[in-house]
């Protein structure tokens, strides 16, 4: 019994061993690892198009050249967008500190009334526009970066556009299963490129609809923000919460805290729509995963790859658990990555399948 035990222990120790020299190796290939997995997202993100095209006759090498022409232009055009705000936004920060300065030492004297002293200077350090807009710099900078590499990532998603459709064939196969009996490796590629593809389609509608309320409002960088809540909506929960940051920092100096308020309202009101409404009428309830979760695979991911990886860090996760509920080995885990809908809606399964058994 003994000895049971300490091969049980010895062999948890090499898994963990093995795990955290793979992370290790994830970590120092960093730099080649980031262009290829935006490669692979970017790949499966316009597959339904190249597929699409195939259908109505379209030769395979057009589709694919005039997709990846597509994607060059926005990519280009939101790169100089992002660019040229993020120069003038830096330059204007000096005029948004004394800004900030002027209602500080309003509100310091009015606390003065209520013998409450508190130093305008002390107000400044914790509440510095720069640090909240600093974070908006930081995930654009970190992003752009990686599109540095973007003749890099470019030719890897051609590559990878004209194998798309062999590759669930050459995954059979490496499965063991030339006769593509295996169902589950089907709907594992069917998942993730529908989650994608949705997720992508639901985060442009849900920067547009940011730059069109802050439009409207008369903020500054409105078209920056859009990008940024586009960004961040592939994070659910958090996401929104970042992005909508520094926009209302920014509203409070440049309209005031009644207005920022107002544009908090809208960020909360757009994406509830889109997280509570649209999203899972196209994606349903089966793909969620748990705040905690999405908060941890944040941290890690970030860890790991950087600005990027934070950006990638739901849809990585979200394809290890897709590939985890296809599998009959860890569908326990996939269970514990699950937010409360999705587990309340296995136990009311389970519960109809026990009815039905004890009919039976």
């Amino acid at each position: 019994m003994a000895k049971v035990d300490q091969s049980g222990v010895l062999k948890a120790l090499v898994i963990l061993a093995a795990i955290v020299v793979v992370f290790a190796g994830i970590k120092t290939a960093a730099n080649i690892l980031v262009p290829f997995l935006l490669s692979i997202f970017i790949a499966i993100i316009f597959n339904p198009l190249v597929a699409k095209a195939t259908e109505y006759k379209v030769p395979k090498i057009i589709s694919v050249f005039l997709v990846i022409a597509i994607f060059v232009f926005v990519a280009l055009s939101l790169g100089g967008l992002v660019g040229k705000s993020l120069t003038e936004l830096s330059q204007l920060l000096p005029e948004y500190r004394e800004q900030l300065k002027e209602q500080f030492s309003w509100l310091t004297a009015k606390l003065a009334t209520y013998n409450i002293q508190v130093s305008t200077a002390i107000l400044l350090e914790y509440f510095d526009p720069a640090a909240a807009m600093g974070l908006a710099t930081d995930i654009l900078g970190g992003l752009g970066g990686v599109m540095a590499n973007l003749f890099l990532i470019l030719l890897t998603t051609v590559f990878m556009l004209f194998e798309a459709s062999s590759l669930p064939r050459k995954i059979h196969l490496a499965m063991d299963d030339p006769a593509m009996r295996l169902g589950q490796i089907d709907r594992f590629l069917s998942s993730v490129n529908n989650y994608l593809a949705i997720k992508t389609l639901v985060s442009v509608a849900t920067g547009l609809c940011v730059s069109l309320m802050l439009w409207a409002f008369g903020l500054d960088f409105y078209l920056l923000w859009g990008v940024l809540a586009f960004l961040l909506n592939y994070i659910p929960n958090i996401g929104s919460i970042i992005a909508a940051v520094p926009a209302m920092s920014l509203a409070v100096l440049q309209l005031g805290p009644g207005a920022a308020g107002l544009i908090g309202l809208g960020y909360l009101s757009i994406n509830t729509v889109m997280g509570n409404v649209v999203e899972p009428r196209f994606l349903g309830k089966g793909l969620g995963l748990s705040t905690l979760v999405v908060f941890l695979s944040l941290i890690f991911w970030g860890w790991l790859l950087g600005t990027a990886g934070m950006l990638l860090s739901v849809p990585l996760t979200m394809i290890f658990k897709i590939g985890l509920e296809n599998s009959a080995e860890g569908h326990w885990l996939a269970v514990l990555l699950s937010g409360d809908d999705h587990v309340d809606e296995q136990v009311e399964q389970h519960a109809a399948i026990e009815m039905t058994d004890e009919k039976a």
